[in-house]
């Protein structure tokens, strides 16, 4: 049983690290190719797109349970596998409309997705493994933001423009990582649990199958109606009002890192031939922020020494730095320029070495927020941990969606000064949070 089940989880792990090295690639780079597209016709935006993804994500993910308790995990994310491909398909023969069409539904899935992962990964873990579980599959998650990137950078190195062949045969390599993820869902095995269950139901005949999944909806849409109420009671909690805008504060630093500053990257004409491959080799360093960030903060807060108020702190206080080195070091109009290279000069001369520095503060920046957060939301719901999860999710995927759509319009210097009032106050409303809702278990924590 062990085996099987650890088994499903590097499995799971694994697929979800191929569609996400398709997809979390996509993001890096859709604005910068939809600049270099000779198709005339095309009027689409990457920065809208992705808003519309985490727009969609945030409200679909409130009845996702229903989809899932009614299909199941394993069918549930080998469909949802499959509209995250149709991301990458649809470069290859852009039009406007197939792109925010796609975008609609990638939003849709990727409720689904998670949400079947969530419950996946819980049925097959107990009490002794879900840490292990947890942390085997989120490690190989994060290893996406490595090998798509890295192609990239090697694929992209001395362009200056992205050519149509070019754009073809990336996103047909992209397709493939994807479609190879979505069917990893397949050799997913059953735990001794549901084998039962099917057992149970093979000599059933077609009119009690009908039956079976009748009760399936209809059990699935009352305990929706239920977390939703759950859902609306806590969002009046004194807890969950102070932790909003560090929520917040993770998705608007979540679409910058995720979309905005590799195109910014890419659009500083200051880094000559290079510029377009920066953009692989900017979301690498992200990606190794976020590794070493994880693991090094799960280490330190085993001991009472190392607070979650102290690793908070660290996350803005690095972001920070990171946010006006990127201020002195990027043209101010690189988020907004759309058909040619940044035209005003930054305060400092364009350095490489710093460009991947802040990069690499931004995913460790990321990981200091993300992993207390988790943490503390843990700690203080630990009765409650469905509907805390679900309302943390919704507030940082509305703030990304905002965030995107507001990226193509305002300078750097803006989005920069917007974040940084947001890490601020959220970091301040932590520390309230942290002091008046968690009681200590031991007096050296404080």
């Amino acid at each position: 049983m062990a085996d099987v089940r650890t088994y499903n989880v590097v499995i799971l792990g694994v697929g979800f690290m191929l569609i996400f090295t398709a997809f979390t690639t996509c993001g890096n780079i859709e604005q910068t190719v939809i600049k270099s597209l000779h198709n005339t016709t095309f009027r689409g935006s990457g920065y809208h797109s992705l808003g519309i993804i985490y727009g969609v994500f945030s409200f679909s993910n409130l009845f996702a349970p229903v989809i899932v308790t009614i299909l199941g995990p394993r069918v549930t994310m080998f469909l949802s596998g499959l509209l995250y491909s149709c991301y990458s398909a649809l470069f290859i023969l852009p039009e406007t409309w197939s792109f925010y069409l796609v975008s609609i539904l990638i939003g849709l899935g990727a409720s689904m997705l998670w949400t079947a992962q969530g419950t996946f990964l819980v049925q097959n873990s107990d009490v002794a493994t879900i840490n292990k579980h947890t942390g085997v599959f989120w490690g190989l998650l994060q290893c996406s933001m490595l090998f798509g990137n890295m192609y990239i950078y090697f694929d992209w190195r001395g362009k200056t423009e992205i050519t149509d062949s070019n754009r073809k045969t990336m996103f047909v390599v992209l397709l493939g990582i994807s479609v190879l993820g979505t069917l990893t869902f397949i050799v997913l095995r059953k735990t001794g649990l549901q084998e039962e269950v099917l057992s149970e139901e093979e000599g059933e005949s077609l009119l009690s199958a009908r039956i079976i999944y009748k009760q399936k909806t209809t059990i699935a849409v009352r305990e929706t109606k239920s977390e939703l109420s759950s859902v609306l009671q806590l969002f009046r909690s004194k807890a969950i009002l102070l932790l909003s805008c560090s929520m917040a504060y993770s998705g608007l630093e979540l679409s910058f890192y995720s979309g905005v500053y590799g195109t910014c990257i890419g659009a500083t004409g200051h880094f000559g031939n290079d510029a377009k491959s920066l953009i692989g080799l900017s979301g690498i360093v992200v990606g190794l922020g976020e590794i070493i960030g994880g693991g090094l903060f799960g280490l330190l807060c085993k001991n009472n020494r190392f607070r979650r108020t102290s690793v908070v702190f660290l996350g803005m206080v690095v972001h920070f730095v990171a946010f006006y080195l990127i201020f002195l070091n990027i043209p101010n109009d690189a988020p907004v320029v759309f058909e040619t290279s940044t035209q005003l000069e930054p305060y400092l001369s364009p350095s490489v070495s710093i460009a991947l520095l802040c990069s690499f503060l931004l995913g460790l920046g990321d990981s200091c927020f993300n992993t207390q957060l988790y943490s503390i939301l843990g700690c203080v719901f630990a009765e409650q941990s469905a509907p805390a999860f679900t309302i943390f999710k919704f507030i940082q995927s509305v703030s990304a969606a905002l965030a995107f759509f507001c990226s193509g319009y305002l300078l750097l210097s803006w989005q920069l000064l917007i974040m940084g009032l947001f890490g601020f106050i959220g970091t301040l409303c932590f520390f309230v949070a942290e002091k008046t809702q968690v009681a200590p278990t031991d007096p050296t924590q404080y």
